[in-house]
């Protein structure tokens, strides 16, 4: 299948209709006539200066309204739209903007326009009955995208979009949901688009000012305009952009009334809720069945499913609930941080612990050819070598924490375990927690077989204590019940 690509162009840009004579591949298009300062509201010292000139001068536009002015901040609509991608069509196949298209036979002004686009399968009739409302980002690089020939672009970003994109580095707001993924996508392989920000955002729901059409409309027609993206990529063992919520696994699945004691659906909720990258968790049980045991007996449950994921931070509950509604809401925090801090604590302890991935990477600590065994023993080994045990620690400590075990090497057995859960999970390997009334350690899955690691005791010993590192089940509940 062939692709296409094709940017966002000007809304209500009045063609000249003059001839343009047809250029090679590289530069499609040639002007037809000079760019004199004709229009007042366009600087020379504006951004987009060089673009407009090069839009009049192929005879695309005369200005909007009266013919000095360009209105660069002015939105496009639909139909705009749609007669522009006809016209640059019928320009590039004919060198006459309007042959193919063809003059109106009455009705509104815009429909030879889209019945040309119809007739050569760039659009359908997706577009019916929106013709006069703003266009949309998205709405303008699916047109676009499709209304020329791919062999006139070359894909000069092709594997920087690629690698950035799918690292979840770079334009972060078009998703799989996003309308139109893959026409976006390639404006940015063919050098039409930078993004509005440093991580190159797309923006695709919003409407686009006519400065920024006409970049994108002269880099289509122009070779040399098209840019050439300098994002700084990071090596493909690193984990840089990784957040918490990137670490734990759902299907979706939701329970909306969980007895107590049914820890799947409720360590299911709980993976859900951290998926998601929220706190609360909301219940719906029949009006007038709740007891204060009952929600006591569900908040503890919620409580310990949270304590598996000791790397997300959140080691305390508060649960609220409405007898007569049976809303029960069940909200997660920590005991060591204010409600306000929880995120920011979270984001640095993980920009932490990348940086620990990363720097092992990168000294070839851990490589591709590894088992998942050798690279947790390398881990177990940077946390016993780089923290040590906090004697002096209070229940409101920071100790308790995985960001004070990386930030300054203090910690007790949570803060342990969950920065060592941490650097396993940015690893790929499976891990959860074991834990008594007052003693949490790591049960992790290595090359399909579930161990249990005590980084704590590990370094309890002076030296690094091998001897808890991947614990067969019935010795790690020997030592520590």
């Amino acid at each position: 299948m062939k692709r296409y690509l094709l940017p966002l162009v000007l809304a209500g840009l009045l063609l000249a209709g003059a001839p343009a004579a047809l250029a090679a591949a590289g530069d499609a298009f040639s002007p037809v006539r000079t760019y004199e300062g004709q229009f007042t509201d366009v600087g020379a010292g504006d951004w987009y200066y060089s673009n407009v000139k090069a839009l009049y001068e192929l005879g695309l536009t005369n200005g909007q309204g009266g013919a000095d002015r360009f209105a660069p901040q002015g939105d496009l609509s639909v139909a705009e739209i749609l007669t522009m991608a006809a016209r640059l069509r019928s320009l590039y196949e004919t060198g006459d903007c309007e042959a193919g298209p063809g003059e109106s036979a009455g009705g509104q002004w815009y429909e030879p326009y889209v019945s040309y686009l119809q007739g050569l399968q760039v659009i359908g009739d997706e577009f019916e009955g929106a013709y006069g409302r703003p266009a949309a980002r998205a709405e303008m690089a699916y047109v676009l995208a499709r209304t020329l020939p791919e062999e006139l672009f070359d894909p000069i970003n092709q594997d920087i979009v690629a690698a950035g994109y799918e690292r979840g580095l770079y334009i972060t707001d078009v998703t799989g949901s996003t309308p139109y993924q893959q026409e976006i996508l390639l404006l940015y392989e063919w050098g039409i688009l930078d993004g509005a920000d440093r991580t190159g955002s797309f923006c695709p729901n919003e409407n686009i000012p006519r400065c920024q059409a006409a970049a994108m409309v002269t880099r289509l027609a122009y070779g040399s305009l098209r840019i050439r993206l300098d994002w700084e990529l990071p090596p493909a063992y690193s984990k840089r952009g990784t957040a918490m919520a990137d670490l734990v696994d759902s299907d979706g699945t939701f329970y909306a009334a969980p007895a107590p004691d049914a820890a799947q659906e409720i360590d299911a909720n709980v993976r859900y809720m951290l998926s998601q990258g929220e706190r609360r968790i909301v219940l719906h049980y029949p009006p007038d069945s709740l007891e204060r045991e009952t929600v006591d007996a569900l908040t503890q449950a919620f409580l310990s499913a949270a304590r598996l994921y000791v790397e997300q931070t959140y080691n305390n509950v508060l649960c609220s609930y409405s007898s007569r509604s049976g809303v029960v809401s069940i909200n997660f925090s920590s005991s060591l941080y204010e409600i306000s801090e929880v995120d920011r604590y979270r984001e640095e302890t993980m920009e932490l612990a990348v940086a620990v991935h990363d720097g092992l990477w990168a000294a070839g600590d851990i490589t591709q050819d590894m088992t998942d065994s050798e690279k947790a023993r390398v881990y177990y080994t940077w946390i016993c070598n780089h923290c040590r045990y906090d004697f002096a620690s209070t229940d409101t400590s920071m100790s308790h924490s995985g960001y004070r075990a990386f930030a300054e090497g203090l910690a007790v057995c949570d803060g342990y375990t969950a920065a060592y859960n941490l650097l396993l999970k940015l690893e790929g390997i499976p891990c959860s927690t074991a834990s008594t009334a007052d003693h949490i350690w790591t049960v992790a899955e290595l090359d399909g077989e579930s161990v249990h690691i005590d980084t704590t005791w590990g370094d309890r010993t002076g030296s690094i204590a091998y001897q808890y590192f991947a614990m067969a089940e019935a010795d790690s509940l020997a030592r520590f019940a």
